[in-house]
Parts: structure tokens; sequence; C-alpha cells
């Protein structure tokens, strides 16, 4: 993984190497507030968090993501740093940048699972594994009578440790067209057709009156009655009725002739 060329948009390949005193004289500058300095100064150090990258790589981490948090442990140490207290800047920079990589790599998971949990996770998985050694189906139902707990016990400590997966990992891939998890996922209530109908019914409200509108929004989203419609709007019960039914005829009507 390491060996890509890019990282986080950055040709690492191609990134700069400064000499001491080249570091030191740009220190000062930025130090004086000089951010052209303090650019430089980061690009030429980027080797250094890199080198770090690959010590403290992780299976699971995203090589972008870690880089990441070396370029920021990078950066604090750029601004605390002391130009009297006499120590190259990597000596003080390290622990900084390792600090920042070994923090991310320890709370970067949004998802936090307790002990206990995860060892009834290793429980379930050691079940299913001698289940499967007898040649048998390891159903959830198995396991969690095998174990002598409840099924949603299972099935929990089972989500629990399961790896978040994108809405964009390729599931299917044939001559080089890929197949998203997305998708796969169907949503009754946003899809083409329902757009297409609230496309149209917005139209066809448009070509009603401003009162009709009013009516339909005061009875349908608001809830109100035909009674309380017609002391808001001012007129009677009946003219109200009349109004709604038209309004909802028309809307009817223009919608069967666009389509």
């Amino acid at each position: 993984m390491m060996q890509k060329v890019e990282i986080c948009g950055v040709n690492t390949s191609g990134l700069p190497k400064l000499t001491q005193k080249e570091s030191e004289e740009l220190m000062k500058r930025l130090k004086e507030g000089d951010e052209e300095a303090r650019e430089q100064f980061v690009v030429g150090n980027m080797r250094l968090v890199l080198s770090l990258v690959k010590r403290f790589w992780a299976k699971r981490a995203n090589a972008d993501d870690v880089f990441q948090a070396g370029c920021i442990g990078l950066l604090k140490a750029i601004d605390n740093f002391d130009l009297r207290v006499g120590v190259k800047f990597s000596t003080y920079a390290v622990p900084m940048i390792m600090g920042e990589i070994k923090r991310y790599l320890r709370d970067g998971n949004s998802l936090r699972v307790s002990r206990s949990i995860r060892d009834t996770a290793y429980r379930v998985l050691k079940t299913r594994e001698s289940i499967e050694e007898k040649d048998e189906e390891a159903t959830i139902e198995k396991i969690a009578e095998t174990m002598n707990v409840a099924l949603k016990e299972v099935v929990y400590a089972l989500d629990a440790i399961s790896d978040p997966v994108s809405l964009f990992e390729p599931v299917f891939n044939q001559s080089g067209d890929a197949l998203m998890l997305m998708d796969q996922i169907y949503d009754e209530k946003n899809n083409d057709e329902v757009w297409t109908e609230h496309a149209a019914l917005s139209e066809a409200m448009t070509r009603l009156g401003e009162r009709e509108r009013k009516i339909l929004f005061l009875r349908y989203y608001e809830g109100k009655t035909q009674t309380e419609i017609s002391d808001e709007v001012g007129i009677s019960q009946a003219q109200v009725s009349r109004l709604e039914k038209n309004a909802i005829n028309a809307i009817r009507g223009n919608i069967v002739c666009d389509c």
C-alpha cells in the first residue's frame, strides 16, 4: 500500500529535501510570520511524516487518513517549536507526529464496542467455527442455541464487530463496468417514479389560482377542516368544498394531460 506514489493528492516521490541550513532559515522566517516560508517548510518535512506513517501503519487504516493525521502533528510541531530550545526540529517533531498518528489509530473508529460485546462476538465466532467443523450449517439460531444465549444477543454481537462498508464499494465488476453497493439499494420513497410524480404535481399546482392553492395547503398540509378554512379565507364552507373539489380535479386533469 505504501508504495503508492500519490497520497492525499501529494506526489510523495517529488517531495523536496531540506538541508539543515535551509530548514533553520525557513523556521526563522516562518516564526516571523512569513507564510511562504511556512508552506515551504511544511512541504519540506512531509517526508518525515511519510516515514512515520510507514512505521505505524495499521492494516485496516486508510493510508490517506493516517498521513493527514501525521500532517496535523507536523503543523502542531511547527506552531509549538521554540528556536531557543537548541534541538533539531525533527527531534522535536517526531514525538508529536507519532502522537497524532497513534491517536488516530486508537480513536479513529467512530463506533465504540464494549469489551463484553467483543467477548461475546469472539465466542460466537468460535462456536460457528466448531459447528462448521461438524459439517453442519452454522445458522444464527444454531449458534444461539449452542451458546445458550438469546438470538438477538448473537446478532447484536456480530453487527458490532462488522466493518462499515462504503455505498460505493464495488460488488460486481465485468468488462470494467463496476456495480456499486448503492446500485443494489432501493428506496421506495425516493426513486425516479416518485420524483416524476412530485414534479408533475408541483407543475399542476402552479396552474391553480392563489385561493385554490391556499385552500389545498390549509386542508392537506395544515390539516384544517373545511369549516376552519371558511373562517380563515372568508367564504362559506360550501364554497370551500366546491373550490377544493375543482382544484383536485384540475390537478388530476393536468397530470394526465402532461403524461
